[in-house]
């Protein structure tokens, strides 16, 4: 493509996600077919630099600093590596509530990159990408970790390592609902409650749980999953942190699902199950849970073969 002919401005949609789905924490996720954020970048003045313009629909104040958003470390990555002027201009529109356990932060700084991606006529894979949203999304937690970014990028459950992005096959009738209340938990604060080093068999356990929910998955085998969406460490200690939570988990399991937990550092609560109307109807009973813990909040059911992050619009 000549110079003359690349897009000025290109935006990009990432959707939400569950992040940890109980057994994998800071490594396993899932897309979320609902809310998420869109970033638009636009080619600035030679010599401008980079700029946030505008930041719309966030339910509390974010840096518009390029250094300090998501999105705009993102973009810089970006450029030091391809070794270019860092002059756009980004725009950011917040779908998914700050603080939520939904992978906000990550979202946008997975938007940023795929618009850059068209924007600049790479045309890489999303594995490619996935380093830069990464250091984008960091900025936000204060660790770079890919549960959120990885499905966030190529959709569906991702196993998210340092440096790789693994889409783990999960069978087509394989459904989900994040419920989430009005209610904030900050990443960081969730993350100094696992900061007492954690007792061996618990790990094993855990390891264990991991183990049994992928190969579940690789077989399409609903009794290995349910026998392993267990999380028996992490969420133990972040559980007091979200109000209801425990009666919200039990209203999903007394509604068959294969397991429940916490998405990411939370408030949002999620459930798996081996059927759209089961996830439907569960949903409705956790939102009265949730209700009934004096929290009002609202149910996402999703495939978790969910689409990830794509370009909306290019001009």
């Amino acid at each position: 493509m000549s110079e003359f002919n690349l897009p000025q401005s290109v935006t990009a949609f990432a959707p939400a996600s569950v992040g940890n789905v109980a057994v994998g924490f800071d490594l396993l996720g899932h897309a979320i077919d609902g809310p998420g954020d869109q970033v638009t970048v636009r080619r600035a003045a030679p010599g401008s630099g980079m700029s946030i313009r505008a930041i719309r629909g966030a339910d509390a104040a974010l840096p518009d600093k390029p250094t300090e958003n998501t999105a705009g470390r993102a973009l810089l990555a970006l450029c030091v590596a391809l070794d270019l002027p860092d002059d756009f201009e980004i725009e950011i529109d917040k779908g998914i509530p700050l603080a939520s356990g939904l992978g906000g932060s990550a979202a946008s700084a997975v938007a940023a990159v795929v618009a850059a991606n068209r924007l600049l006529s790479l045309d890489w894979p999303p594995e490619r990408l996935y380093p830069y949203a990464l250091a984008g999304e960091a900025v936000a937690s204060g660790a770079a970790h890919g549960d959120n970014v990885g499905p966030q990028l190529l959709g569906g459950l991702v196993l998210a390592t340092a440096d790789r992005l693994l889409p783990i096959p999960v069978p087509g009738n394989l459904y989900a609902v994040a419920v989430h209340p009005d209610h904030r938990v900050n990443t960081r604060d969730a993350r100094r409650c696992l900061e007492t080093p954690f007792e061996l068999g618990v790990i094993v356990r855990q390891s264990s749980n991991l183990a049994l929910v992928l190969e579940g998955c690789h077989r399409g085998d609903f009794e290995l999953i349910r026998a392993g969406l267990n999380d028996v460490m992490v969420e133990p200690r972040r559980a007091a942190l979200i109000p209801g939570f425990l009666a919200v988990k039990h209203a999903a399991l007394q509604a068959d699902a294969l397991g429940a937990s916490i998405s990411g550092a939370g408030p949002t609560v999620f459930a798996w199950f081996d059927s759209l109307a089961g996830a439907t109807a569960a949903g409705a009973d956790m939102v009265e849970a949730f209700t009934s813990a004096g929290k009002t909040a609202r149910a996402h059911v999703t495939p978790v073969a969910a689409r990830g992050a794509r370009v909306i619009s290019s001009k």
